[in-house]
């Protein structure tokens, strides 16, 4: 119980601040609405975040209005090399993301619904990429990300 008041209070710390509806918590992933954009979210925390400039948190967003659905977005906790991207590893999936930043993400929707499959599939996943201090390498658990998911998307189709 612990655990997911800590989950619940660090998802919240991690988007930017707004008034959000919880959707439920799912193991180690959380579900939130955004009733003013609308966006609905799956969001998580990586294992251990470690030191760094942001705090870091996978997510899997809608934005109904705009026509997106089921968006990867990573956020790493230092900024990766420029010209450099990261890659997501779900079982022997290899996944590489582009982005900026401390954000990465997949290169199309076609690749969003592929990442979102595995994630669903998977049992862990990890995120990996070159920064100016070295290789960073985040974890995530993937225990309760399905569940996660599906609240969010029925979170944005009220």
């Amino acid at each position: 119980m612990r655990r997911t008041a800590i989950l619940l209070a660090t998802c919240l710390l991690a988007m930017p601040a707004a008034a959000r509806d919880s959707l439920g918590v799912y193991e180690r992933w959380g579900a939130f609405r955004d009733p003013d954009t609308p966006r609905c979210y799956a969001i998580a925390r990586p294992e251990r975040a470690g030191r760094g400039e942001w705090q870091p948190f996978a997510s899997i967003g809608s934005w109904p209005r705009r026509g997106v659905f089921n968006q990867v977005h990573i956020r790493l906790r230092r900024p990766m090399r420029d010209g450099e991207g990261a890659t997501l590893i779900v079982g022997d999936r290899e996944f590489e993301l582009v982005g900026r930043g401390p954000a990465a993400r997949a290169r199309d929707r076609t690749e969003d619904a592929a990442i979102v499959a595995a994630i669903r599939a998977g049992q862990a996943m990890r995120v990996q990429a070159l920064t100016s201090a070295g290789r960073l390498t985040d974890r995530y658990d993937l225990d309760g990300a399905a569940s996660a998911i599906d609240a969010a998307a029925l979170g944005c189709a009220r």
